[in-house]
């Protein structure tokens, strides 16, 4: 009986633990090339690791020795992948899970492919709209979520009901709702009248519908809730509704910064900060101008 002929990769032995990682990604971050260039090279038969020609999915550990035309790549100083993220203006209409057994759109229906997956940075209900942060870095997404960072979130709220000084005030203060003390870091009042007053308010928690109950525990009502800012990101004008724009390598930095990560330098690529675009889902309808978005530092305590 014939044996099935197997041909031996003593590199692939190993599983895929954090040591490992794919070939292509593992020279991708040393700066060798772009991922799809070096799909191409491990094709061609131009890369060995440990003495034997690659193959496309092998994995590789630090202690494996890759070659490229002959010549061993050195992982010293190799940098690390930059992150990927998208700034999206959410419309209403749209929830924030993956999937729905209702047929609902979701956020990520308009968001580009990635290497991974998008990790959506917080959530915002059906109707609230604005500012969504997405990211193929998990590592990156839990610490701009995780209440010790601290990292503030902006919202511009329009409010039906009347609003006073001793109302303002308790709302800085901290009242009391059903799974905690609540409060707002900053309110500021952004004009209007009648019943389109709005105001600018800074919290610092993702808690469930934070912003809405603060204000309904007051006996106002919430008509319209927008997401301006989120750490040191704030939505574009520009942007329209069901629109992305990539941060660029700066932009990321500064977020990597804020989440107290390190910054990472990369080799110049083209197209690195794309406009904004939509996915072809379907087509958004026009939408009228929310009053003007003011930018406000919060006065910490």
């Amino acid at each position: 009986m014939r044996k099935s002929a197997t041909r031996p990769l003593p590199y692939t032995d190993h599983p895929m633990s954090e040591a490992a990682q794919r070939l292509h990604k593992r020279l991708a971050q040393a700066g060798c090339g772009s991922r799809r260039a070096i799909e191409e090279w491990i094709r061609a038969g131009r890369i060995t690791v440990n003495g034997e020609t690659a193959h496309i999915g092998a994995a590789v550990t630090p202690g494996d020795v890759v070659c490229i035309d002959g010549k061993v790549v050195s992982w010293e100083g190799a940098a690390a992948p930059l992150p990927r993220v998208l700034i999206y203006n959410k419309p209403s209409g749209e929830i924030c899970t993956r999937s729905d057994p209702e047929g609902r759109a979701t956020v990520f229906d308009r968001l580009p492919r990635v290497a991974g997956r998008w990790v959506a940075v917080g959530r915002l209900d059906f109707t609230t709209l604005g500012l969504l942060l997405f990211t193929n870095d998990g590592e990156l997404a839990h610490r701009l979520m995780h209440p010790s960072s601290g990292m503030e979130r902006e919202y511009a709220v329009r409010v039906l009901g009347e609003v006073d000084e001793a109302m303002l005030r308790r709302l800085r203060d901290g009242v009391m709702l059903e799974d905690g003390a609540a409060h707002f870091d900053a309110i500021i009042d952004a004009g209007g009248q009648g019943s389109n007053h709005w105001y600018h308010v800074v919290v610092r928690e993702g808690r469930n519908r934070e912003v809405r109950r603060l204000w309904e525990s007051q006996g106002v009502t919430v008509s319209r809730l927008m997401r301006v800012r989120y750490g040191p990101v704030s939505l574009p004008k520009g942007l329209l509704p069901g629109r992305y724009r990539e941060l660029a390598e700066g932009e990321v930095n500064t977020l990597l910064a804020a989440a107290g990560m390190a910054k990472i330098e990369t080799m110049p690529q083209a197209d690195s900060n794309p406009t904004s675009k939509a996915a072809p889902r379907r087509s958004a309808a026009p939408r009228k101008a929310f009053s003007p978005r003011r930018r406000f530092t919060a006065k910490r305590s």
